[in-house]
């Protein structure tokens, strides 16, 4: 067997080779990926110099000189922030832009390349999936989203394509108890999505009617991002909403050919109870007090 130690090594090898990161011109373009990256964030809207440290995990030191550099080359400005002097803001000025459109295109380019001499693209990108999740576990955050917005429906038509694969009979979404999207937004719920870099990875419903009790609907995890607790954070997050829009008793269903989804609302104090619906797919039934 081969040793495991050796085998990350060599992964991480391969990654920094393929990537350019040891280049001291990435992609041609006359600066190394540590500048190049700073300025990609700063075009993708990450502009509170704060906040970006935090993104990139650069120390305030190299974040400093990697900022000078991208001013001295006339490619972003600094400024304080209009409401907290103690805080810096970046921006792209119009040659700023230019470079990082011409980044976006080599590195799509760069991207389709590898996939493209790969046999199996799907099977790549499935690795690809999982390893981005482990390694940004930490930046994977649990945001608000619009049950009708193109994340939400990312999540939902995996999570369809799943029960169907799951189910022995398959499954059906017009079959099931589906709930309006405006039952799972503000005032009466919530639909939250784990965003990863701008990626959707899982999500949950939070369907309300505007009394004390709402229904917990469509969780679901990426399979490249199992493991890595984020099930309990998309059931935390849901409760906390929950209580925010004072509702205090919570209810869901679920199937037993989805057992790890039993075994997480047991493990958080959910408490199972009698049917309370007709839906024909699920045969569990959980609630919690709030």
């Amino acid at each position: 067997m081969l040793d495991p130690v050796s085998r990350v090594r060599r992964f991480n090898r391969a990654v920094t080779s393929e990537v350019g990161a040891l280049d001291s011109s990435f992609l041609g373009r006359g600066r190394p990926l540590g500048a190049a990256r700073v300025l990609n964030a700063i075009g993708r809207g990450r502009v509170d110099v704060g906040e970006l440290r935090d993104y990139l995990g650069l120390d305030s030191g190299l974040m400093s000189r990697l900022l000078r550099g991208l001013e001295d080359e006339g490619l972003i400005t600094t400024m304080p922030h209009r409401h907290d002097a103690r805080r810096r803001i970046a921006k792209l000025t119009r040659t700023g832009r230019h470079e990082f459109n011409a980044y976006e295109a080599m590195s799509n380019s760069q991207a389709e390349t590898l996939l493209a001499r790969h046999s199996s693209p799907d099977a790549l990108l499935a690795a690809m999936d999982m390893i981005a999740a482990a390694f940004g576990r930490s930046r994977i955050s649990i945001e608000e989203v619009d049950p009708r917005g193109d994340a939400a429906r990312h999540c939902l038509g995996e999570y369809y394509r799943e029960l169907s694969r799951r189910f022995k009979g398959g499954f059906e979404v017009s079959l099931s108890r589906d709930p309006h999207a405006t039952d799972m937004m503000s005032p009466r719920g919530a639909f939250l999505a784990a965003m990863s870099d701008g990626l959707p990875l899982g999500c949950v419903g939070l369907k309300g009617n505007g009394s004390e009790l709402a229904e917990i609907k469509r969780l679901w995890v990426a399979p490249s991002a199992r493991g890595l607790g984020i099930g309990r954070r998309l059931m935390e997050t849901a409760e906390a909403a929950a209580r925010n829009l004072s509702i205090r008793i919570l209810r869901l269903d679920t199937n037993s050919a989805l057992p790890e989804a039993g075994q997480l609302y047991r493990s958080t104090g959910w408490i199972e109870i009698d049917r309370f619906n007709d839906d024909p797919y699920p045969d569990l039934f959980f609630e919690k007090q709030l």
